[in-house]
């Protein structure tokens, strides 16, 4: 019994050891040492693709934002469709819509060439979305990480988990309570759309349907966005008309205007429980910032794969123990189909990058 005891004693910081690593705390300083340059690079790559296109920026918050709210902060969003999954990039929130999985690909390059197997694609968009609020004006955060890359993804969970244009305030409310973030966390990341643009096709209905709209924004936006549907779907038009390209609070100064370009948008400011705080919003661009940062930090957290869960992939758009799956969804372990993915990659990002 003696010699059990202490074989016990002494498996005892092993299991800990095992057990800590395995649910690790998602921290700033994380690739320190693995990666030390990280954050660098990712703000050049960040920095040059915003200068070649204003809207980018907007297009790599959404991205992190869009990824988050399905089963996390893993990366999902940047999977293809495989065997095994319908991946969702072809969901009904991100087709046609979400964008810049180019950009990632050319920093996820950067940052592969600089640490090799080191750095997550989760953990690169988390960087990519603060870097891309800050080019615009926005304010800075420390940015934790230690995130690992999901190995698949779900159309499904995409369809149901991401809130959609046409959301009225309470389905807004319940959709951000599912992901643990409070009602002043919804409005907060809702100021988002400061930047970025619509499509037609997302705010036809608002712009020639709905009363609680200024008559002269419509007018503005119907030249652009023809009532019928089929014609001008793609159209874009900014969901901030003040200042489209500049993180601001500007957002909820239209929202007190009734120029919410989205119902989404306009449902905070219509007589509900909301309105205080989008009217302390557009009043007090401090209280906005800080409580984006918040939101952003908070969010950032929603389920984590950290530890021995998930990988780091070497591809973003392919996870490395999942590309060997038969129709059956059975894995083998090996790499197979993805044996070439790597310089795939690569030959994807010399045909894409400007």
């Amino acid at each position: 019994m003696a010699s059990f005891s202490g074989l016990a004693l002494t498996l005892l910081p092993i299991v800990a050891l095992f057990l800590g690593n395995s649910h690790a705390r998602l921290t700033p300083d994380f690739y320190e040492d693995s990666c030390p340059d990280l954050l660098s690079i990712v703000q050049a790559q960040v920095e040059m693709a915003i200068k070649n296109e204003k809207r980018m920026g907007a297009s790599l918050l959404r991205l992190f934002f869009h990824d988050c709210f399905v089963n996390g902060c893993d990366g999902s969003v940047l999977l293809d469709d495989t065997p095994a999954f319908v991946g969702e990039k072809n969901a009904a929130p991100n087709a046609n819509s979400v964008r810049g999985f180019e950009v990632i690909d050319v920093i996820k390059s950067a940052v592969e060439e600089a640490c090799p197997g080191v750095v997550s694609c989760a953990d690169i968009l988390a960087i990519s979305a603060r870097d891309s609020v800050v080019q615009l004006g926005g304010p800075d955060w420390q940015v934790k990480l230690g995130r690992r890359d999901a190995r698949k993804a779900s159309q499904a969970a995409a369809n149901s988990s991401i809130p959609p244009p046409t959301s009225n305030l309470s389905e807004l409310i319940s959709s951000y309570a599912a992901q643990g973030l409070s009602v002043q966390d919804m409005v907060a990341l809702s100021g988002a759309h400061t930047i970025g643009k619509a499509r037609c096709t997302t705010f036809r209905n608002r712009i020639y349907q709905e009363a609680n709209i200024d008559s002269f924004f419509t007018n503005t936006r119907k030249p652009n966005c023809p009532g019928t549907h089929g014609q001008g779907d793609h159209n874009l038009a900014p969901l901030d008309i003040q200042t489209p390209t500049r993180f601001d609070n500007s957002y909820f100064v239209n929202l007190i205007a009734w120029k919410g370009l989205l119902h989404s948008d306009q449902a905070l400011f219509n007589g509900g429980s909301t309105d205080t705080i989008v009217q302390n919003y557009s009043q007090n661009p401090d209280a906005f910032i800080q409580d984006f940062v918040t939101a952003m930090i908070k969010m950032g957290d929603i389920k984590p794969l950290t530890g021995r869960n998930g990988e780091i992939r070497t591809n973003c758009r392919r996870a490395i123990l999942g590309c060997e799956i038969g129709k059956k969804g059975h894995q083998n372990g090996e790499l197979g189909s993805c044996k070439h993915q790597h310089s795939t990659s690569h030959r994807l990002l010399r045909s894409t990058h400007h």
